[in-house]
């Protein structure tokens, strides 16, 4: 009798179901194309021979000589009130709570104000600092010390109003979700030094994520590889990296490898690059298990950097975050982003007014924002490191008033807001645009969104214009169809 369970040759191609077949058929067109969309790439082109296990995708050459090797920006998330902190307006003082006039409010949208609102004067002090002579509040007493050292823009402009589509918009040039942010592009484009760390980290601090949530640092449609990846300074600082409990090292390497291997072979079958953004993640996880215990602790920082920053080992802050920047760029982490949440002065309550919330959130922020940016420079790192400080979009100059509360604070406004600049490739010590005796609107040096991306990757060796990358048809880029290069703040 002839055994059935016996071994015997049995041709693949026969083997093969009609729906195996199909899809095997479906599957190398796909790798072709995903293989070519690659190559006409440039910049950021990656082959699946590129692939080594244990590597992320390295360094990649700029277009052109970068100025800036390093991104840190401080995201203020919730919109900082740019008239109570750096754009003095002695007019809107005399002004105070006198009627807006009609022609700011016709045919104007505002998110929450109704009515005919009262203008609002900053109860702030202002003064001149350094030799630049730049105005700036009382609140920011440090980051007035290192005015000579900052690049103050006024002018900024954005096309929302509203928290999550404006913080979406600023990061990744659509207000709306699945586009990927600048971190990702940048280290699409450019790749990352540090093979221990990701090339994208984000710190979260002020009470939890901003209203744009994880979408603020997604990579959209690029490969996962390249989102940011959160960093928490309290308990486990990433998730899910530590080893299970009984589970030796021993033991998870050879796991690791042996997963390694069977996402290898398939790899090889399909072709598809999140096989290989998988094969990396997990190493990258192994190797962080090492290098994120010694990169968070601070406490082995001198006494005197502590202090200069506010730190506190084994707490999570603010200053904490901006040690931990100085830190991640020391490492070669190409974008580091901080965002500190409690921003948004509308003025219900004292949580969000301009009186006591405003105060608190500079007194959180000021201090280690100047800490960060005097340590760079000491240390010599903003030679080649862009520090940004920012927000959303900016306040109005009047007073919101919502269901007639008695506590002062400021609607959303996207025609003007101000951030700072400081480093690498951009004019020191200047102060750049100029808005209207309220201001209310731009009239000199208008700096958009799509403008600061293009400008953001010039000073990292980057043409806007040709970083994209295929999607659903079309070549994307960070800019999309727009972007212009902002020269008065290039040096």
């Amino acid at each position: 009798m002839i055994d059935p369970h016996a071994n015997s040759f049995v041709d693949p191609l026969v083997a093969k179901t009609r729906r195996q077949f199909l899809r095997d058929c479906v599957v190398g067109l796909g790798s072709a194309a995903v293989a070519g969309m690659l190559a006409k790439q440039g910049l950021a082109t990656m082959s699946l021979d590129d692939v080594q296990v244990g590597h992320g995708p390295g360094v990649r050459a700029p277009h052109f000589p970068a100025k800036v090797k390093t991104i840190i920006y401080l995201f203020m998330n919730g919109a900082p009130s740019q008239l109570d902190l750096f754009d003095y307006k002695p007019k809107l003082n005399e002004l105070d709570m006198k009627d807006c006039p009609e022609e700011f409010l016709k045919g104007e949208r505002f998110a929450f104000i109704r009515g005919t609102p009262k203008l609002l004067g900053t109860p702030y002090t202002f003064a001149q600092y350094g030799q630049s002579g730049a105005l700036v509040s009382e609140l920011l007493p440090h980051t007035a010390s290192i005015a000579d050292d900052l690049t103050f823009v006024k002018t900024c402009k954005t096309d929302a109003f509203n928290h999550a589509p404006a913080e979406l918009f600023i990061n990744s040039g659509l207000a709306r979700v699945g586009r990927p942010s600048m971190g990702s592009w940048l280290t699409y484009g450019l790749g990352s030094e540090c093979e221990d760390l990701p090339g994208f980290i984000v710190m979260l601090s002020g009470g939890g994520q901003p209203s744009g949530g994880c979408s603020c640092w997604s990579s959209g449609f690029l490969p996962t590889s390249y989102q940011g990846v959160p960093l928490r300074t309290a308990s486990d600082p990433v998730l899910f990296v530590k080893d299970p409990a009984g589970v030796t090292r021993q033991q998870r390497r050879r796991t690791l490898d042996a997963a390694r291997d069977l996402n290898k072979l398939r790899l090889d079958a399909v072709g598809d690059p999140e096989i290989a953004t998988r094969i990396n993640s997990f190493e990258m996880a192994y190797r962080m298990q090492s290098s994120v215990p010694e990169l968070m602790d601070i406490s082995k920082e001198s006494k005197e950097t502590l202090e200069m920053y506010g730190a506190e080992p084994g707490k999570g802050s603010f200053a904490n975050n901006c040690l931990l920047a100085r830190r991640l760029a020391q490492r070669g982490v190409r974008c580091i982003q901080l965002y500190h949440r409690g921003w948004d002065s509308h003025g219900t309550s004292p949580g969000d007014d301009i009186i006591t919330s405003l105060r608190q959130r500079c007194v959180e922020t000021d201090k280690a924002c100047a800490a960060l940016v005097t340590d760079l420079k000491e240390r010599g790192m903003l030679d080649s490191t862009l520090v940004i400080w920012g927000g959303e979009f900016g306040r109005t100059p009047m007073n919101e008033a919502r269901n007639g509360s008695k506590f002062l604070g400021r609607d959303h406004h996207a025609r003007a807001f101000t951030m700072w600049f400081a480093g690498a490739g951009i004019r020191k010590g200047i102060t750049i645009g100029q808005t209207d005796d309220l201001g209310y609107n731009i009239e000199k040096d208008p700096l958009h969104v799509h403008d600061l991306h293009a400008t953001i990757l010039h000073l990292m060796g980057i043409d806007h214009t040709r970083l994209t990358f295929k999607s659903q048809g079309r070549d994307f880029r960070l800019t999309d169809v727009h972007g212009e290069l902002f020269k008065p703040l290039l040096a």
